[in-house]
């Protein structure tokens, strides 16, 4: 019982914008890598004893049910098969990486946004967004690459937003007509 509580909150999602995210996924990664060594252990005892009888505060009867699962098993027969501690490593990978993309969002800004000509890209950090404002409708043309690199329209607050990460701050710069007016001007080009 215990364990598929420890499995709900788990599974349970982490929100980027959380103000305790990092803290969460440093937790669900502790607990992914505790389940791991503990799936690895079981294994070990198993195929050294042949039982799981005697494993780690393993009550008898969840010991007995533990082996007649174990023997019924169609191919790897062990408590923890192989593709369980192959998914458990992928998870904790995938964590990890969502651990570094926030340390590497706290430690680089991505800055307070830009002008540019009609309008204003705003790096909302408090809602985790990217925003697009424009002064007018933007034409059709804009409207389209502002959809084919991930933003979409909020009608409620009127601005074109995705996700504020680093695929969403480059999604932006290939918008050659969102740049910054700065750059717009050195280019010569007004794009």
């Amino acid at each position: 019982m215990a364990e598929n509580k420890e499995k709900r909150e788990n599974s349970r999602i982490i929100s980027s914008d959380d103000p305790d995210a990092l803290e969460k996924l440093r937790k669900k990664l502790e607990d992914l890598q505790a389940h791991q060594e503990y799936m690895k252990r079981a294994n070990a005892y198993y195929k050294k004893h042949r039982t799981m009888r005697g494993f780690e505060d393993m009550p008898d009867n969840d010991a007995a049910k533990m082996d007649s699962y174990i023997l019924s098993a169609y191919f790897d027969q062990k408590p923890y098969p192989s593709y369980i501690l192959q998914n458990n490593n992928a998870n904790m990978r995938r964590v990890k990486e969502r651990i570094r993309e926030l340390e590497k969002r706290g430690q680089s800004s991505f800055g307070e946004g830009w002008t540019f000509s009609g309008g204003t890209v705003v790096m909302n950090t408090e809602k985790n967004r990217i925003q697009v404002l424009f002064d007018e409708k933007p034409d059709e043309e804009i409207r389209k690459e502002l959809k084919s690199n991930g933003f979409k329209w909020a009608p409620s607050i009127s601005v074109w937003q995705r996700q504020l990460n680093e695929n969403g701050v480059r999604a932006l710069r290939r918008i050659a007509r969102l740049q910054p007016a700065e750059q717009e001007n050195e280019n010569g080009n007004g794009y």
